[in-house]
């Protein structure tokens, strides 16, 4: 697992409950990454140690500082303290970036729409802001939904694209503000993708190769997904990011609670995995030093290797593991005699 420790130089307070921490890059090596990834922090409070990964708001060979955007989040240990705590100078370690919430590597788009809900904007603008500061698209839409404007994390950014950028257009839709009718793209209400669709198709601007990115609440993404499938777009133009675990209960029916051996090069811990709870988040949760980041099964942070018994993995998105492998974040035991060896 690659680490930097990176220099915090600015901290921009986007809206009352967001701030843009951005750090410096490396003076030697430049840190890669592609618009729409994210980055991992490892924040360490009270001496324990939190991982958590946060979209990169930044372009790629656009924006020359590293930039992740967090919204506190109610109860949430780390967003409150980057939100109250983090300052200028302070040093934070982040892994390298992971994520494929990407663009299509193959050609330049049409035609893009970005979807997207409150911090759901995040990985939205890294793409934004790439695709049209590169010239990379004909036509750039973004549907963004908010609470009302004083929610709308990166405004001003937006407002600068639209007056730099004659084919970027935008649709807000904001839920708790009357809006003015004199003000045609911004709407009443929740995020209508069959609106939108219905008005982008009648003028001609949804073509063959528009790809839709979306990024937002699960009935954001849900809704949209049912739009557009109604609309006979291929899913293979269809690309979502996902941090959160959906995971239907009929999954957990042979799945009891069971103890589990977890070990690692230097020490060995027995913990209790309650039915419902992963084996990564048993371990977290009695303080074992696991390393992780997606929570989701789309990387390869928590892999380890099953030395006895047998686990279930639910939601895994990863093709590359060994039959005697398995992502800690989205295994569940089936039997009282698992053992399993962490990476580090």
């Amino acid at each position: 697992m690659v680490t930097y420790t990176l220099k915090i130089i600015e901290v921009k307070r986007e809206t009352a409950d967001t701030v843009t921490i951005c750090f410096k890059q490396p003076g030697l090596k430049k840190i890669k990454y592609l618009a729409g990834q994210y980055l991992t922090l490892i924040v360490r409070i009270n001496g324990r140690r939190y991982i958590r990964p946060y979209s990169l708001s930044s372009a790629p060979n656009i924006d020359q500082n590293l930039e992740v955007t967090i919204k506190r989040v109610i109860g949430g240990v780390v967003s409150n303290h980057i939100n109250d705590q983090v300052a200028v100078g302070d040093l934070i370690e982040v892994m390298a970036p992971m994520g494929d919430f990407t663009l299509p590597d193959d050609k330049n788009a049409d035609h893009v729409i970005l979807w997207g809900a409150g911090s759901g904007i995040t990985p939205l603008i890294s793409i934004a802001k790439y695709l049209l500061y590169g010239n990379k698209v004909s036509q750039l839409t973004l549907v963004y939904g908010n609470r009302n404007s004083e929610n709308v994390i990166f405004g001003d950014t937006i407002g600068q694209l639209k007056k730099e950028f004659s084919n970027f257009s935008t649709w807000h839709f904001h839920t708790r503000q009357s809006i003015s009718h004199t003000n045609a793209n911004v709407i009443e209400g929740r995020i209508n993708p069959h609106k939108v669709l219905q008005v982008m198709m009648a003028d001609g601007n949804i073509g063959a190769e528009t790809l839709h990115f979306i990024c937002g609440p699960v009935g954001l993404k849900q809704s949209v997904k049912d739009a557009l499938a109604q609309n006979n777009i291929g899913y293979d133009k269809i690309f979502s990011e996902d941090f959160e675990k959906i995971i239907d209960p009929k999954e957990f029916e042979n799945i009891i609670s069971q103890f589990v051996e977890v070990q690692s090069p230097t020490e060995s811990s027995k913990i209790e995995v309650v039915k419902g709870k992963s084996i990564l988040e048993a371990g977290l949760d009695a303080d074992l030093d696991l390393s992780y980041s997606c929570q989701t099964g789309s990387c390869l942070i928590c892999k380890a290797k099953v030395l006895s018994g047998k686990v279930k993995m639910i939601n895994s998105h990863v093709v590359e593991l060994a039959d005697n492998e398995c992502l800690l974040c989205c295994s569940y035991p089936l039997t009282n005699d698992v053992k399993v060896l962490t990476e580090n």
